[in-house]
């Protein structure tokens, strides 16, 4: 039992000396401030100004289709004719019934009037007087009656023939040449009016009172206020300005739909098209810029390790202290991207210095040391002491 006992005091009073750890190499960058010039970004989608679907308003056969599909037409162009044959006879008989009535009201003018000097010597009866008086206000009223007629198979006759609303670029034909056609169903065509074009994009509710203010102001500030860049990586060569802000926020998504306008004179522009709008920050003075590797995502967080001095035991001898330098994960806000830099808006100061590689390997309180040429990359690839210090720092500035 005594034996037992003294082992078991040996093996309490034991402590296996744990090997110190070196620092992590990093690279360090000091931060500086500087003017920029960027644009903010917005994934955006062209459309149409003025946009419609042909359809017919009276009913028949496709006889002509009058234009190129995919090609500019202007208002007014024929662009379809319906079987006309029938929409001609209803009006040239319309015609004819109003020649009709015309004449009728001639004879029942002339035998009101002929009754009517009669009767001032009592030669004729006060009864043919008046059923002269009722033929002559009938004769009148078919006249009105004829004439409307006359309108609508006139206005029934134009509608065979479907002519372009505005300006714009037409589309693939819906249908060809001996379809039957059903009044308001049956969809022809669609026309989009192509100079101007819009182009509409989302913007948060926070940013609203500064589209307001740019809306505003825009018509005296920079020319690339506003550009947007193509599929092509291209930037198109017109600027354009804000036309229309949404008369609500989605409550659901948070966001507000905008458009701008931009004069596209060669049609190279066309609906349904995705973009990027760029907006020319209009933020004056120097801005804090860091290299992008430097900052760390953590849960839609953003943080930098910034560089503290203080000291820390000394390899060889643990009860001895040197200098040395210390990380200290600290919050930022950021704002644009500027190709491989970052704008930092709030959490750290002009002259701070931050760790520029090695990032992955460190944590609050991680010991570190400027990385010799290689070092910084061996430290990415996990090499043994990522993520640990030389000891505990004992002291802080």
């Amino acid at each position: 039992m005594t034996l037992f006992f003294s082992v078991l005091f040996l093996t309490a009073c034991f402590h296996p000396k744990v090997p110190p750890v070196l620092p992590v190499p990093v690279n360090i960058y000091t931060v500086k401030a500087q003017n920029v010039f960027y644009f903010d970004k917005y994934p955006a989608t062209l459309v149409a100004m003025n946009q419609v679907d042909l359809r017919p308003q009276v009913q028949g056969y496709i006889t002509e289709i009058s234009f190129t599909e995919g090609s500019h037409i202007r208002k007014g162009q024929p662009l379809y004719t319906i079987d006309r044959q029938l929409y001609q006879e209803n009006y040239d008989l319309a015609k004819a019934n109003l020649d009709v009535a015309h004449g009728n009201l001639k004879q029942a003018q002339q035998d009101a009037d002929r009754y009517t000097y009669l009767n001032t010597y009592d030669a004729v009866a006060k009864q043919v007087l008046d059923h002269a008086a009722i033929a002559l206000q009938n004769a009148k009223n078919m006249i009105k009656a004829a004439e409307q007629t006359l309108k609508m198979a006139e206005t029934n006759l134009n509608y065979s023939v479907i002519k372009a609303p505005f300006d714009g670029t037409i589309g693939f034909s819906q249908v060809k040449l001996g379809n039957m056609v059903i009044v308001g169903q049956t969809v022809l065509n669609t026309i989009s009016s192509d100079d101007p074009v819009g182009v509409d994009f989302l913007i948060s509710e926070k940013q609203l009172s500064h589209f307001e203010n740019l809306k505003k102001i825009q018509e005296h500030s920079i020319d690339s206020l506003f550009t947007i860049i193509l599929p092509s990586d291209s930037v198109y060569p017109h600027v354009g300005k804000i036309a229309i802000i949404d008369r609500a926020v989605d409550p659901q998504a948070g966001t507000i739909r905008i458009r701008a306008v931009f004069p596209n004179p060669d049609y190279s522009l066309r609906p349904g098209i995705s973009c990027v709008l760029r907006v020319h920050n209009q933020e004056t003075g120097p801005r804090m810029v860091v290299p992008s590797k430097t900052v760390v995502e953590v849960m839609g967080e953003y943080f930098v390790f910034l560089v503290k001095d203080t000291v820390a035991r000394d390899l060889s001898d643990t009860t001895k202290t040197h200098a040395a330098q210390m990380a200290i994960q600290k919050k930022v806000i950021t704002g644009q991207t500027i190709d491989a830099s970052v704008i930092i808006k709030k959490g750290i100061n002009v002259g701070d210095r931050i760790v520029v590689d090695g990032v992955q390997s460190l944590h609050t309180g991680s010991v570190i040391a400027l990385a010799k040429k290689g070092d910084a990359d061996k430290s990415k690839k996990g090499k043994a002491g990522s993520g640990a210090t030389q000891g505990t720092p004992s002291k802080s500035e």
